[in-house]
């Protein structure tokens, strides 16, 4: 396989001679390498970008092209020491596109960032350490004028979108499963309307859209391999516009949850809020210059609303004969739905205690 991946590579002009490509990374979406040259250094990754998923490539690394560019700018306008470790640096092909094309797949390529790496461990410093470098992330990206960049997967976090498709399940009842689970058919109309206050404000003109990475779990951040300090933001690819509550919510969904997504055992899915407080300290340390007091204030509901999405999600597929995501068993998509509605009553309980927090910064 080695010899294949060589050959992706000779498509692109490299400071060093590739010898060897191995498995890297734990990722879900993409099929990432790393590249050791023939000086025996890992200076480069390889990656299959899953264009089921990111259909429109070109706009996919244009979006990256232009996040990328903007963030070596402002880091540059700070007197950033040591920026080639605090950015992603991707290669263009030698057709002068931001990927390469094999007539199967679409291929990119980005250089490795030395002495650093990605954790998996959530507690509240290291919650703390990442709300600033994901809300250091969006205040530079803030001042990209909206329209700039697509949307790579559209109406990813759209309520109301999101809601449709439930909707759509429920009418076609495809895999015969409504009968056993009307409760939660019922809990999750009787909060939908309260659920899509995000686009309602936007219509509004008292909501605006931002650039949000989307994907905001500990292990998109690299950090420092002696320091333990944060190096830069990764994984990319769901960097589009949206609402700001999408990145401070999901990582509220995530790492805020005492059990696991698909926890079997719903007494152990409760939201730990000492997570909830560290991370939003951080968050706003780096984040609260660009983001009105309305957006500050609703930012504790990004995590209803992120939790209440994926609830509905997980349940859809559930509805639908489980299409979409993967599954170790025939009931995995209601378990992950009851353990995602458990954080969300959770969530609920707090609610008042989390939103008070926000005075603070009001």
């Amino acid at each position: 396989m080695t010899k294949k991946y060589l050959q992706i590579l000779s498509h692109y002009d490299l400071d060093e001679n590739p010898v060897e490509a191995t498995p890297f990374g734990n990722g879900h979406i993409n099929d990432t390498l790393k590249i050791t040259t023939a000086s025996g250094t890992a200076k480069y990754i390889l990656q299959r970008i899953n264009h089921h998923i990111f259909t429109d490539v070109e706009m996919l690394q244009n979006n990256i092209r232009i996040v990328t560019s903007h963030i070596r700018k402002k880091l540059e306008e700070r007197n950033e020491t040591d920026i080639d470790r605090k950015v992603l640096a991707f290669q263009p092909a030698k057709n002068g596109k931001q990927y390469y094309y094999d007539g199967e797949n679409y291929w990119r390529v980005c250089l490795m960032i030395p002495n650093s790496k990605s954790l998996e461990e959530v507690n509240p410093e290291l919650s703390y350490e990442a709300g600033k470098a994901f809300g250091d992330f969006q205040s530079m990206l803030a001042d990209i004028p909206e329209g700039t960049l697509g949307e790579t997967i559209p109406n990813f976090h759209h309520m109301e979108f999101r809601l449709q498709q439930f909707h759509d399940a429920l009418k076609a009842n495809a895999a015969g499963r409504l009968d056993g689970v009307k409760d939660m058919v019922d809990e999750i109309e009787k909060r939908a309307e309260a659920m899509c206050i995000q686009e309602k404000l936007y219509r509004e003109g008292k909501l605006r859209k931002r650039i949000n990475h989307c994907d905001t779990k500990v292990n998109n951040i690299l950090f420092d391999n002696h320091s333990g300090k944060v190096l830069c933001v990764i994984d990319l690819d769901t960097v589009m516009p949206g609402y700001v509550l999408s990145d401070i919510g999901d990582f509220i969904r995530t790492g805020a949850n005492a059990g696991a997504e698909d926890d079997p055992d719903l007494d152990n899915v409760n939201v730990n809020l000492d997570i909830f407080k560290a991370y939003t300290r951080g968050y706003m340390e780096t984040a609260k210059s660009f983001l009105t007091p309305l957006e500050i204030s609703l930012l504790p509901y990004g995590g209803r609303l992120l939790t209440y999405m994926q609830t509905v999600r997980f349940f859809t597929d559930y509805i639908n004969g489980d299409t979409y995501y993967k599954i170790r068993h025939p009931e995995h998509n209601l378990q992950r739905t009851k353990a995602q509605f458990k954080l969300l009553q959770s969530l609920e309980e707090h609610a008042g205690e989390m939103d008070g927090f926000m005075k603070e910064w009001l």
